[in-house]
């Protein structure tokens, strides 16, 4: 029955099609759970903290009404006074 093998290919091609499908959505699945795991756990660490609190304060500053105007622009208007 060895000699015969292709007859039956198509079949063993599909059923090993299936297999190799489901193992990889099966290893897509256990990167995508190892990736969230490492990410609760940067998140809790040191550094995941001052990550989240260095982001915090640059969303800060960039909701400062201060459009890069130089801050002693306005106290040279009230030297200005101050001298007249």
């Amino acid at each position: 029955m060895g000699c015969f093998g292709c007859f039956d290919g198509g079949l063993a091609r599909e059923e090993r099609l299936e297999e190799e499908r489901r193992a990889s959505e099966e290893a897509r699945a256990k990167a995508a759970e190892a990736a969230e795991k490492r990410q609760e756990q940067f998140a809790q660490s040191a550094a995941g903290r001052a990550a989240r609190a260095q982001m915090q304060a640059a969303a800060k500053q960039a909701s400062n009404p201060n459009k890069g105007e130089p801050t002693l622009k306005d106290r040279n208007k009230e030297v200005e006074r101050w001298n007249q």
